[in-house]
């Protein structure tokens, strides 16, 4: 029997290639005294990275708009994650890319060192049966902090999730006290209404998968970008959630609510065979997230 442990990852931060072990950063750094940061998460296919340069591109519109430093070109981002995979085994991995606000003397304000740091970790793919029976959600309505940002800030999503895996569900859903639902903590969110997919275009992070996924289904469904109320869930006949890890996920019930008859429906499977046989065939479009 091989009790091997698995290699370890090289991180890249700052500048430098260390082991995930090793690896550190000041202890007066925005990102950690105060969550000042963005973020990127995105993995590989075999070897190949899904949308990279979506999620670069994201990454540089969310340091945009909380008006953090991002000194580094698409370009040179592009280079060092690729680099990093080169320098780890990147078969089926997760790529996580965080930039920070960096060193602060007064714990406050940046000045202009920005951190930026590449992880890598392997690819854990939630259970099968929730893709053949499906998952469920619950609601949750809580404060979130700029929406359309990949931010560090992650407080209201670690609620949500705390109280999400205390219910037994995936994911919780946001649902305001209006009952206007918009994504879960950490995916987006789409139903059917026969062969119209639904799903909100408006204070939503613009997902990289849901951006494929809206591309792939264009030509099989009629697509609607509009809010989409609590009062909808009683009458829809399919939802399901994406994101990098979760792919597309079947979704048969949201807290007490059984969707459509309560089984995996047959458009949300045959967008997942579709979205996995285009990941096979290199052929899942990575277009900037809409």
């Amino acid at each position: 029997m091989n009790n091997a442990a698995p290699p370890e990852y090289l991180y890249y931060i700052n500048g430098e290639f260390v082991p995930a072990s090793q690896a550190a950063l000041r202890l007066d750094d925005l990102g950690l005294v105060r969550g000042y940061g963005v973020f990127e998460l995105l993995r590989t296919y075999g070897p190949q990275p899904f949308g990279l340069q979506a999620h670069l591109e994201r990454l540089q519109r969310s340091a945009a708009q909380i008006e953090l430093a991002l000194p580094w070109s698409l370009a040179d981002l592009d280079a060092i994650v690729r680099e990093t995979l080169a320098r780890n085994d990147p078969t089926d991995v997760t790529i996580r890319i965080i930039v920070t606000g960096g060193a602060s003397s007064n714990f406050l304000m940046p000045e202009g060192r920005p951190s930026l740091l590449v992880m890598l970790a392997a690819v854990k793919p939630p259970p099968e049966h929730l893709y053949s029976k499906g998952a469920s959600l619950i609601t949750f309505d809580g404060p979130r902090f700029m929406p359309t940002v990949k931010a560090l800030n992650y407080i209201t999503a670690v609620r949500g999730q705390q109280r999400a895996q205390a219910a037994g569900a995936i994911e919780a859903l946001y649902c305001d006290a209006s009952g206007v639902i918009t994504e879960c903590t950490t995916s987006n969110f789409f139903l059917f209404h026969g062969d119209q997919l639904v799903t909100p275009a408006e204070d939503v992070l613009p997902g990289v998968t849901r951006a494929a996924v809206l591309t792939l289904a264009a030509d099989l469904f009629e697509i609607v970008q509009r809010p989409i109320h609590r009062s909808e869930l009683s009458v829809a006949d399919e939802a399901f959630i994406t994101s990098t890890t979760k792919e597309i996920m079947p979704i048969v019930r949201i807290d007490a609510q059984q969707i459509g008859d309560g089984r995996v429906g047959k458009r949300t499977q045959r967008l997942l065979e579709h979205f996995r046989s285009a990941v096979l065939e290199g052929l899942v479009p990575t277009l900037e997230p809409a």
